[in-house]
């Protein structure tokens, strides 16, 4: 946590309140001596002056301790705020800039609970320290002296009451720290369990397992509830036995400065002075030992930020990269091996093709063959185990992964649309797209008639594009992909969800587009109908191409090719380059 603090707070801030946090101890330490001095030289002696010019005094003092106190608390509540929003701003920096890979070892619903979470347990404790954890220590040493002056035998008390509320500060502690760790783990478990009920919500009706999901999410709130339950039953311990040891101990002053008065050893003033330190001593001890209980559980949620801040990219740019000039579009790749970490097994096997700008590379294959796999390389979300690719005449390797992502568009397999309107999701292609520009991609990607009917470029579009069906998102996330001009256009199993019309009336239209046509595109298809009137068709079987031709070649020469065509067509049918 000292690591997170020393790079997301402001010195400068922390200081400040611990200034104000210094005065306002001082003042709370002044005014049980005033107290007894109005007791001991103004009552007791019936000097009215000298008890009000005292009680003014007190109550400067007081109006000071309550400045010192708002310092503090506002520099403490500030510091802790902003400290929280720049740890969040940087797991959200390092989570967008890290491969896949390195995302998926930690998980989606373990990184919504230490963006969230666990900064707020971080937040609450700096609160802590920059309030009680500095402040507590003070006043104790503070408070102990002065009682020691006031009566250096009376402080033999705390040699009981000390040692009996550490002892039982230590039991809590030893008990309720492990439970406050495993907490977070627990609220990992709900996060997850509810975030995959949320999303596969439709695939829980279909199969009726309403009943199991709830019940596997109660199991998971159950158990995090009871633990918390536990957690905070022995907590609460804390309060009462330390309000009995606190009457304890004011007891034992009473008696033995009771018979010290009476021997005229000791003021009354003193006694009410002293029963006052040792109120503040033993609140400040409890203080320190609450922030002992809770101190863990922050440094528990620090080493899980820390954990994420610190995952390695294994995708880094070279130390200078080469800048990329304009030049013909291009892509290549040369003897190609790819493996995914941990696996025994290639995925990809001596991958060796090349294209050229106006050209169209058509990727078919079964299931799990590697297709998506491959076109991952070309943005470079994985690295490949060996070999070169290359874009315009360039290894991705030498150029950065900002000016590669700004040559390449590209559409996932998952159509992915954000929250907003359509103009905002168009223009995350092409920030700077005109309203024309944007339509002219609507209408190669067969989009432009629904998105007329739904009001427009400032049609609604709800989170993951609920309110449009799968081909309509489809045709979205396409015309996103072609308005952004790019040396490689990349299409990954993007027209799945189109009817075989509109898909032959997108790839007309794609082949007439200008700016589509500068650069390279590679097309990922299940149909032979979508590749078929490719330039160049790669067939991936288990991780290698086994052919690559046009669509005549590989219909005469091809077995893996002729397979497939003979498994989608029917006898007699003919499908045209």
């Amino acid at each position: 946590m000292i690591r997170l603090a020393r790079k997301h707070l402001d010195w400068w801030a922390v200081f400040l309140a611990v200034a104000f946090m210094v005065v306002q101890v001082i003042c709370d330490l002044s005014l049980p001596t005033l107290t007894s001095d109005i007791i001991d030289k103004g009552i007791a002696q019936n000097d009215i002056g000298y008890i009000w010019s005292t009680g003014g005094r007190m109550l400067l003092l007081s109006f000071i301790g309550v400045l010192g106190s708002a310092g503090n608390v506002y520099f403490a509540a500030t510091q802790s705020q902003k400290m929280g929003q720049r740890i969040r701003s940087s797991i959200f920096k390092k989570v967008t800039f890290s491969s896949t890979e390195e995302f998926e070892t930690v998980g989606n619903a373990s990184l919504i609970t230490r963006t969230t979470n666990d900064v707020v347990q971080i937040q609450n404790v700096m609160v802590q320290m920059l309030r009680m954890m500095l402040m507590a220590p003070i006043m104790l040493i503070g408070a102990g002296v002065l009682a020691y002056v006031k009566s250096p035998q009376l402080t033999m008390v705390f040699l009981v009451a000390l040692p009996v509320l550490a002892v039982f500060t230590g039991a809590i502690m030893y008990f309720a720290v492990p439970l406050f760790k495993s907490l977070q783990k627990k609220i990992d478990r709900i996060n997850l369990t509810f975030r995959e009920g949320l999303t596969g919500v439709r695939v829980i009706r279909a199969f009726n397992q309403d009943q199991f999901e709830q019940d596997r999410f109660e199991g998971a709130n159950q158990d995090y509830t009871k633990t918390g339950i536990k957690v905070f039953m022995i907590v609460s311990l804390m309060f009462p036995v330390i309000t009995l040891i606190i009457s304890g101990t004011n007891i034992g002053i009473v008696w033995f400065g009771g018979q010290l008065i009476a021997n005229q050893s000791m003021a009354v003033g003193n006694l009410v002075a002293f029963m006052t330190y040792a109120t503040q001593i033993l609140i400040s001890f409890m203080m320190v030992s609450m922030i002992f209980v809770f101190v863990p559980r922050a440094q528990a949620s620090a080493a899980r930020i820390n954990e994420v801040m610190d995952l390695k990219s294994k995708i880094n740019d070279a130390d200078q990269p080469v800048s990329l000039k304009d030049s013909k579009s291009s892509l290549e790749f040369d003897h190609v091996n790819f493996r995914y970490s941990g696996a025994e097994e290639l995925a990809l096997k001596d991958v060796n093709f090349s294209a050229t700008a106006g050209q169209t590379v058509a990727i078919i294959g079964g299931t799990g063959s590697g297709k998506s796999t491959l076109v991952n390389l070309i943005p470079r979300l994985f690295d490949p185990e060996s070999g070169q690719i290359r874009v315009n005449g360039t290894a991705l390797t030498a150029i950065s992964q900002h000016d590669l992502h700004g040559i390449v568009s590209i559409t996932q397999q998952k159509a992915v649309l954000f929250s907003g309107d359509i103009r905002e999701n168009m223009t995350y292609g092409m920030a700077d797209a005109t309203d024309d520009q944007i339509w002219h991609a609507l209408d190669v990607a067969q989009a432009s008639d629904f998105v007329k009917e739904e009001g427009g470029l400032e049609a609604v579009v709800e989170q993951d594009g609920a309110n449009f069906s799968g081909g309509q998102r489809q045709r979205l996330v396409i015309a996103r992909t072609i308005l952004k001009r790019a040396s490689v256009y990349i299409f990954d199993d993007s027209f799945s969800a189109l009817d075989f019309k509109t898909d032959s009336l997108l790839r007309q239209e794609l082949r007439k587009d200008q700016q589509v046509q500068d650069g390279v595109t590679v097309i990922v298809a299940q149909r032979v109908s979508t590749v078929a009137d490719a330039d160049l068709i790669l067939v991936v079987d288990e991780g290698k191409i086994v052919g690559q031709g046009t669509h005549d070649e590989l219909k005469e020469n091809n077995k893996t090719y002729q397979e497939i065509l003979e498994s989608q067509l029917r006898k007699g049918d003919v499908v045209d380059a």
